[in-house]
């Protein structure tokens, strides 16, 4: 009878152990933003994305406010094309407002950060952000360290 009762016990904690898995699963996802709901889409320009990838947040003043939907190449400027989806949280963002790319912490994950601007027309849905700024890579930076990239040799 007492081991009954202890396997009944392990199999009820085994089974916590994996709803509480699939709970946190779910919640991780913030699978509530890409539901429906107000929005809009806008587009940005790189010339470095530097490993930004499709769902990297989209912040404003450090909040999410939206999810990169779709990376892609323009074969004519060659210029990575980012879409961006922004939820109604966003607000209208002025036509003067600035993207650019961070990373979370020194290895962190890339994200765009927009910092809104001072004008008073907004960016409509399907607009371009035409100030950017590209990803700084950590590689080059450190290249450019080593080796002097752009410095003068000219000089003595």
């Amino acid at each position: 009878m007492r081991s009954n009762k202890v396997e009944w016990s392990v199999g009820a904690f085994i089974v916590m152990g994996f709803v509480c898995a699939l709970v946190l699963a779910f919640a991780s996802t913030n699978s509530q933003d890409r539901l429906g709901g107000g929005g809009y889409t806008l587009t940005a320009r790189f010339t470095n994305l530097g490993e930004l990838k499709n769902r990297a947040p989209v912040k404003i003043a450090g909040v999410k406010v939206g999810e990169v939907t779709d990376v892609s190449l323009d074969a004519e400027r060659y210029d990575a094309v980012v879409t961006m989806r922004l939820t109604a949280a966003a607000g209208e963002l002025p036509a003067d407002s600035s993207a650019a790319i961070y990373t979370s912490g020194l290895l962190g994950e890339r994200y765009i950060g927009i910092t809104p601007g001072g004008d008073p027309e907004p960016l409509h849905a399907g607009d371009e952000i035409i100030l950017t700024q590209s990803a700084v890579v950590l590689e080059q930076l450190i290249g450019k360290y080593l080796f002097g990239g752009d410095e003068d040799k000219s000089k003595p």
